[in-house]
C-alpha cells in the first residue's frame, strides 16, 4: 500500500557516509537524524532539514576532569569470595575476584570507616581491632579468628571504566581510552558538570533534542577477573551502583542511622531485584532518587533555557530516576526512549507519564547483538532478526500507542543488506499507520481488568529487572510479555495497594513467581489483613490466579496464603504421609488451546478435593480451576511464554471475568492475534509466525476469514481488505 505520513522514524546518521544517511532517512521515512556512541553527525547531514538529537551521557566523557579528580570517581561495595581460615588468622587479596580494569580499592580515610569483615560461619562482624588492611599488597589480614570458620571483607572501590563502555569496547573491539564515570553526589562534580551543559548547549546550536543516556547511576554489572565467570553479578534494579562515601554520610545525617557495607553486599548476595526490599533498602532508594530528581532537574532546566527538548533514555543510567513513582514528572522531560526487545519493554514506556514516547529497536546496527552473536557481519541474518523482534513488539503497540520509532548504531554496516534496508521501510510505514489508529481512538477489549500483584507494585510496571534473556527463568516475565499484547486493561499492584482499597477496582489478580521472591511476595504474606481482603474479593466475585508458589511463605497450615481460595497447596515436606485427594482431569471450560503447554511441578496437591483439574502432565497438578463463593481460584504450576500459551492466559482471563463467550475480535488461530479500532472502524489482524496463516474473526460485521504471509500485517476496514 502507499507510504503512510513521514515522521516518527529517528535514523542513526553517520559522517562519512552522508550520501546513504540522506538516502536512508528518505527511504525510511525520518524526520530525526541522531549520532549513536562512537558516531558523529556530518556539517552536511546536520544540515540537511532533519532534526537533530544528539546524545549524551552526562556522567561520562569527562575523562580529563576525572584524571584530576580521582576521588569523585563513582563507587561501590564489593565482597570478597569467602575463604577458609586453617589457623587463627588469614590473609584476603581484595581484588582476587574481580576484573582489575574495572575497579580500583579505595582505601581512602572517608570509605575506609565503611569497610567491614565477617565471620560468615557465625554471621557476626569481625571486630575492627582485628583486621588490618596492607596498601602495598591489596590484602587485609584478619587475625584472633577461629580456624575452619569462612571469613569475607567488604570494601569500597572507585569504578574506574565505566560500565556501557566497556561492554562497548568488548562488544565492538574499540580501541578507544576507557572512560570513567564522575559521580554527581560530590558538590565539585555538580558544579563542573552544570557548567558543562551550558557549554555543549552554546556549541549544539544545530540539536533540537537532547537525548539524556541516561542520568547519573548505572544498573549494576560486577565483572570478575575470570573469563569463565565474566559476569559475577547484574541487576537492571539494582541500586548498588550509586553508592559512595558521601552519600552515606548524607543518608546517615537526614535519616537519623547509619547503613553499613553489609547493607548492599547482603552475604555476597547484594540487593537483588527479585528479592523484596526491607526498609533500609528502601530508604537509600528515596534518597537516591530525591537526588536524582533535584540535580537532574537542574540539567534539564538548561537544555529547556536553550530552546532545546530534553529525552531520557529508560536503560543505562536509569537507576534513581524511576520512570512509575509519583516524582517523575517533576524532572521536566520532553520524551522517553526505551531499547526494546520484548513486547512488554514497549508498554514499560508507553505507560510512563511523558510527552513523547519512543522505542529503539533491534537489532542495533552492530556487528554482533548483546548475547554475541553475530547480526551484521559473516554469519548473521539481521532482517531475520528484525522480523523476529518485530513480532514481539508489533502485538503491544496494538495495544498502547508509541510515538516514535528509531534504530542506533553505525549506518554503514546496513549497506551489504539491502534487504534489512526494505524490511525498515516497511516496519516504518507500518508503525505510522498504527500509530494513527491509536490517535483517532482506543483499540476495544474486554471488560476484565488485571492486576499483577507483587511487592513492588507499580514502581516495576511491566518489568522484573531487565530485558526477557536476562530474566527467562521467572514465570513473570512470562506472563507479562503475554499481557503485553492481550485486549485487557492491565495495571500492577503492591499489597499497601490492597490495604487501600484497590482489589474492588480490578476483576483479576494474577500473583506468579518463587516463593520468597519479590514476585510472589516473600514475607509480604505474613499480612493477615491482605489475606483477609484478598479472600473477601474472591467471595465476591474476584478471581486470584496464582501461578508456580504464588502467596507462598512458610509459618501456617498451608504453604500458599490463598490456598483454600486456589484449591491447591504445594507440600514442602510435612504431608508427606497424608492421603491427597484423587481426581479427574477434564478441560469443560476449554480453556487449553491446541499446542499450549504447562509443565506440571512436584508436591501440588488438592486442599479439599473440589478444585478441577484442567491438566495434568507427568502425574502432576498443572492447571487447575476452583469456585469460591461468586469467585473463582486458578491455579497454574507454571508459565512460559509462547503464542500458544498467550492464547491459554487470554482463556483463563476471559474465564476468570465470565468472558469466555465473548470472542469478538479474537482471532481462532493462536499464531494469528488481532485488534479492531471502532473510531476507524479498521481491523488489524498480525501473523505472529514464520509461516502462512489463515484466521477467522467474529466481528460485529460478521465473520472476517483472512489469509496472512509469515510475520505479516493486514490492516483493513471491515469487508474491505488492505496489506500493509
Amino acid at each position: 500500500m502507499p507510504r503512510s505520513t513521514k515522521g516518527a522514524f529517528t535514523l542513526p546518521g553517520e559522517s562519512g557516509y552522508e550520501a546513504l544517511t540522506l538516502e536512508l532517512a528518505e527511504r525510511w521515512g525520518a524526520d530525526i537524524i541522531r549520532d549513536s556512541d562512537g558516531t558523529k553527525l556530518s556539517g552536511e547531514i546536520i544540515q540537511a532539514g532533519y532534526g537533530i538529537y544528539s546524545t549524551i551521557c552526562i556522567i561520562r566523557d569527562h575523562n580529563e576532569w576525572a584524571s584530576r579528580n580521582q576521588d569523585k570517581l563513582q563507587q561501590c561495595f564489593l565482597i570478597t569470595h569467602p575463604k577458609v581460615a586453617v589457623q587463627d588468622y588469614i590473609s584476603i587479596y581484595l581484588m582476587e575476584d574481580f576484573f582489575a580494569e574495572q575497579f580500583k580499592v579505595n582505601d581512602s580515610k572517608e570509605a575506609l570507616k565503611y569497610w567491614q569483615v565477617y565471620d560468615r560461619t557465625t554471621g557476626q562482624e569481625v571486630p575492627r581491632t582485628q583486621w588490618n588492611y596492607e596498601r602495598e599488597s591489596g590484602n587485609v589480614v584478619i587475625t584472633g579468628i577461629t580456624a575452619w570458620h569462612k571469613y569475607t571483607v567488604s570494601f569500597m572501590v572507585y569504578r574506574i571504566w565505566e560500565e556501557i563502555s566497556m561492554y562497548n569496547h568488548t562488544t565492538n573491539n574499540w580501541d578507544k581510552e576507557h572512560l570513567m564515570q564522575i559521580d554527581p553526589m560530590y558538590t565539585d562534580t555538580q558544579t563542573y558538570l552544570l557548567d558543562w551543559m551550558e557549554k555543549w548547549c552554546l556549541a549544539h546550536p544545530e540539536t533540537t533534542v537532547v537525548r539524556f543516556t541516561s542520568l547519573f547511576y548505572n544498573f549494576a554489572w560486577i565483572w570478575g577477573s575470570d573469563e569463565r565467570n565474566r559476569h559475577l553479578f547484574s541487576d537492571w534494579g539494582s541500586y548498588d551502583f550509586t553508592v559512595s562515601s558521601r552519600g552515606l554520610d548524607l543518608f546517615a545525617e537526614k535519616y537519623g542511622y547509619a547503613l553499613t557495607a553489609e547493607d548492599f553486599v547482603n552475604g555476597g548476595k547484594y540487593q537483588a531485584s527479585h528479592m523484596p526490599a526491607g526498609q533500609r533498602k528502601l530508604d537509600w532508594m528515596a534518597f537516591i532518587n530525591d537526588f536524582v530528581i533535584d540535580f537532574g532537574r537542574k540539567l534539564i532546566d538548561i537544555v529547556h533555557r536553550h530552546g532545546k527538548l530534553a529525552y531520557v533514555f529508560y536503560d543505562d543510567s536509569w537507576v534513581g530516576m524511576e520512570p512509575y513513582n509519583d516524582r517523575f514528572e517533576e524532572f521536566g522531560f520532553d520524551g522517553m526512549i526505551k531499547c526494546v526487545f520484548s513486547g512488554y519493554e514497549s508498554r514499560m514506556c508507553s505507560g510512563v507519564k511523558a510527552e513523547t514516547h519512543e522505542i529503539r529497536l533491534h537489532p542495533y546496527l552492530f556487528p554482533v547483538g548483546l548475547g554475541g552473536l553475530p547480526t551484521f557481519k559473516e554469519g548473521g541474518n539481521p532482517t531475520l532478526d528484525a522480523k523476529n523482534y518485530w513480532i514481539n513488539i508489533r502485538r503491544a503497540l496494538l495495544r498502547e500507542k508509541i510515538d516514535r520509532i528509531g534504530l542506533g548504531g553505525y549506518l554503514h554496516l546496513v549497506e551489504p543488506y539491502p534487504d534489512f534496508v526494505e524490511y525498515i521501510e516497511k516496519v516504518a510505514d507500518e508503525f505510522r499507520e498504527i500509530k494513527a489508529l491509536h490517535q483517532a481512538g482506543k483499540p476495544a477489549q474486554l471488560q476484565t481488568r488485571v492486576a499483577v500483584l507483587h511487592s513492588w507494585g507499580r514502581l516495576r510496571s511491566w518489568t522484573l529487572s531487565g530485558h526477557f534473556h536476562e530474566t527467562y527463568m521467572h514465570d513473570l516475565i512470562h506472563v507479562n510479555e503475554a499481557l503485553a499484547g492481550l485486549p485487557v486493561d492491565v495495571r500492577f499492584i503492591d499489597f499497601e495497594d490492597i490495604r487501600q482499597g484497590v482489589l474492588y477496582e480490578v476483576d483479576v489478580v494474577i500473583n506468579a513467581g518463587r516463593a520468597g521472591s519479590a514476585w510472589s511476595g516473600g514475607e509480604h504474606w505474613h499480612d493477615t489483613t491482605c489475606v483477609d481482603q484478598l479472600t473477601r474479593w474472591v467471595h465476591d466475585g474476584g478471581t486470584f490466579i496464582g501461578i508456580n508458589q504464588p502467596s507462598a511463605v512458610e509459618g501456617y497450615d498451608t504453604f500458599f496464603r490463598m490456598a483454600h481460595v486456589l484449591g491447591v497447596d504445594e507440600d514442602t515436606g510435612a504431608r508427606v504421609v497424608h492421603g491427597k485427594w484423587a481426581y479427574d482431569v477434564q478441560d469443560r471450560h476449554e480453556l487449553m488451546p491446541e499446542g499450549a503447554t504447562v509443565k506440571g511441578k512436584p508436591q501440588r496437591y488438592l486442599t479439599d478435593g473440589t478444585a478441577e483439574v484442567v491438566l495434568e502432565t507427568e502425574g502432576n497438578i498443572a492447571l487447575s480451576v476452583h469456585a469460591f463463593g461468586k469467585g473463582k481460584g486458578i491455579y497454574l504450576s507454571s508459565f512460559e511464554f509462547n503464542w500458544a500459551n498467550a492464547r491459554l492466559l487470554l482463556n483463563v482471563i476471559r474465564f476468570a471475568g465470565n468472558e469466555q463467550h465473548n470472542a469478538k475480535y479474537i482471532t481462532d488461530n493462536v499464531y494469528t492475534e488481532c485488534a479492531y479500532y471502532p473510531e476507524s472502524g479498521k481491523l488489524v489482524v498480525i501473523n505472529n509466525s514464520d509461516q502462512a496463516q489463515t484466521t477467522t474473526i467474529d466481528t460485529e460485521h460478521g465473520m472476517q476469514r483472512l489469509d496472512i504471509a509469515p510475520f505479516d500485517t493486514i490492516i483493513t476496514r471491515i469487508g474491505a481488505q488492505a496489506s500493509v
